[in-house]
C-alpha cells in the first residue's frame, strides 16, 4: 500500500554531506514495496496519488533511530547491578540469563526489540547471549569453561528479534573455548544460517559477537578473522570498555591487529580506556567504533574520546546499549548524554553539536552496520523507517532552530508515531503486534521464575 506525508518538518540526514537536510515544509511518498518513493519541499506534484495520506501538520517526520550495539534479551532485567562496574554488573544480569530457558529469552527479545520500536528505534545491531554462559571476571580474565547451551538458545533470540518487526543485524558469540575448531566453526554456521532463513528485508545481516576481550583462548582473534572471511559476516567486539584491569585490555589490542581484524572492518564496542597508538592504529587498520553513551555513564565506564576519534577519520555510530544498562530506551536521552559528556570533558560547545549528534545515531549507526543503503536516513530508495514527532505535544515553544530543537528538547513524550516500511508499529506509545500483550505477560513472570533458580540478584 503506497503511503503519502504531507506538511512535515522533514529532517533527511541524507549521505555524503554533514547538512541534516531539514525541510520546513515538506512531503514524503512511501511506495508499495515500503521505501521511500520521492520527497520534496512544499506540496506533491501534481498527479501524485497514494492509497493513504497521512497529514502531520507540522510535526517532525524523521529517520527511525539506529541503534549500533543492542542486546535485546535484557528487557525484563532493568535495575540491576546499580552500585557496580561493568564485571559486577553482568555478574548480576547475565547471571540471570544463565537460568533462562530459550523460550524465556525468547519472550525477552520480543519484548525488546518492542521496547525499542516504541520509542523511535527501527534498526538495532542485536547481541543475542550468547551459547556459553556467563562466568565472573578475575582481574579482567575469566576462564572459558562454562557450560554451553543449544543452538536452540541463539535461534529463539534471533526469533524474537524477527517477529517483532525491527529491523537487525543479529550478532553471535563464537565460544571458541567450548569444542574443537571444527566444531566452533560448525555451530556459528548453524547460527548463522537460520537466520539467513528470515526475511532479508528485516534480517539485515549476520555478525560476529567479537569475544577477545573476555575470552583466555590465544587465538580467538584468528578464529574471528577466519569466520568472517569464510561466512562473509562482520565483527563487533565490547572492547576497552570497563575501567578495571585496563592494562590487560589494552595487551588485547595486538591480538586483532596481529590477525587483521582491522581491514576487515572489525568495530569496536564502546572503545573508551585507549590509547593514542591504539587509536592511531584503529583508524590507519580501517576500524570503526560504536559509542553508547547512557550505557558509558550507568556503568561508571568513562567518556570515550569521540570527538577526536570522528577528528582522526573514525567511521563512528551510535547504540543504545540495553534495557539493563540505560533502564529506558530513550534515544534522545542517549543523545543528550553524548553531547552534554564531550562537552563537560573538553569544555567546547564545538565538540559535539546537536546535528553531528543525530547523525551519528542514524546514519552513522547504519553506516558502520553496513546497512546505510537500506536505512539510516529518509532518501529515496530507502526503506520509509521514520518517527512522527509533534514540537506542541507537550509544546516546547518557538523552535528557533528546528533540528537543534529536535535533539536538545524532544523526548518520546513527543513520539506520536513511528514507522517502518510505511507500516503504523506504535502509535502514542502502544504497539500494534499482536504479540505485544503475551510478551509483557511473559517478562513479568521472570521473577518468579528466576529467584528460586539463583536468589535475588542485586
Amino acid at each position: 500500500m503506497s503511503f503519502l506525508v504531507l506538511h512535515a518538518r522533514l529532517i533527511t540526514v541524507p549521505a555524503g554531506t554533514d547538512d541534516p537536510g531539514y525541510i520546513d515544509d515538506g512531503w514524503m511518498l512511501v511506495g508499495d514495496d515500503g521505501r521511500i518513493a520521492a520527497l520534496g519541499a512544499g506540496t506533491p506534484p501534481v498527479g501524485t496519488v497514494a492509497d493513504e495520506t497521512l497529514d502531520v501538520d507540522g510535526a517532525f517526520v524523521a529517520p527511525g533511530f539506529v541503534s549500533s550495539h543492542s542486546h535485546l534479551f535484557t528487557s525484563g532485567l532493568r535495575g540491576l547491578g546499580v552500585a557496580d562496574t561493568l564485571y559486577g554488573w553482568c555478574d548480576s544480569m547475565l547471571g540471570s540469563t544463565a537460568h533462562m530457558s530459550a523460550d524465556q529469552l525468547y519472550w525477552s527479545t520480543l519484548h525488546g526489540s518492542l521496547d525499542f520500536l516504541s520509542n523511535g528505534v527501527t534498526t538495532a545491531y542485536n547481541f543475542t547471549d550468547p551459547l556459553q554462559a556467563w562466568e565472573s571476571m578475575v582481574d579482567g580474565k575469566r576462564t572459558g569453561t562454562a557450560g554451553l547451551r543449544g543452538l536452540e538458545y541463539h535461534w529463539r533470540q534471533a526469533e524474537g528479534t524477527r517477529d517483532a518487526g525491527i529491523r537487525f543485524v543479529d550478532a553471535a558469540g563464537m565460544d571458541v573455548t567450548a569444542g574443537t575448531p571444527d566444531e566452533v566453526f560448525e555451530r556459528f554456521a548453524a547460527e548463522v544460517a537460520h537466520t539467513r532463513t528470515f526475511d532479508p528485508d528485516f534480517a539485515l545481516g549476520s555478525s560476529i559477537m567479537g569475544q577477545v576481550q573476555w575470552s583466555p583462548h590465544p587465538e580467538a582473534a584468528e578464529f574471528e578473522v577466519e569466520a568472517m572471511r569464510r561466512f562473509g559476516v562482520t565483527n563487533q567486539a565490547h572492547f576497552l570498555e570497563s575501567p578495571e584491569a585496563v592494562e590487560h585490555q589494552q595487551s588485547k589490542f595486538a591480538l586483532y591487529r596481529d590477525a587483521g581484524a582491522l581491514e576487515l572492518g572489525l568495530v569496536f564496542g564502546h572503545f573508551i580506556q585507549t590509547t593514542p597508538d591504539i587509536i592511531e592504529r584503529s583508524v590507519a587498520g580501517g576500524a570503526a567504533m560504536s559509542w553508547q553513551p547512557a550505557s558509558n555513564g550507568r556503568l561508571a565506564s568513562g567518556v570515550a574520546l569521540v570527538p577526536e576519534m570522528l577528528e582522526m577519520g573514525m567511521r563512528v555510530g551510535v547504540g543504545l546499549d540495553d534495557q539493563a544498562c540505560t533502564d529506558v530506551s530513550d534515544p534522545w536521552q542517549n543523545m543528550r548524554m553524548g553531547i552534554y559528556m564531550q562537552r563537560a570533558r573538553t569544555k567546547d560547545p564545538l565538540s559535539m553539536m546537536p546535528e553531528r549528534m543525530l547523525r551519528l545515531h542514524t546514519l552513522g549507526g547504519a553506516e558502520i552496520m553496513g546497512v546505510a543503503d537500506r536505512v539510516g536516513s529518509l532518501e529515496v530508495g530507502k526503506f520509509a523507517d521514520f518517527v512522527v514527532v509533534d514540537p506542541r505535544r507537550p509544546d516546547v515553544g518557538p523552535l528557533w532552530h528546528p533540528v537543534r530543537s529536535y535533539v536538545l528538547a524532544m523526548s518520546p513524550r513527543n513520539l506520536k508515531a513511528v514507522y517502518v516500511g510505511g507500516r503504523l508499529v506504535n502509535a502514542d506509545g502502544v504497539s500494534t503486534n499482536p504479540l505485544a500483550a503475551e510478551a509483557s505477560a511473559k517478562l513479568h513472570e521472570l521473577p518468579a521464575a528466576l529467584v528460586p533458580l539463583r536468589g535475588h540478584p542485586h
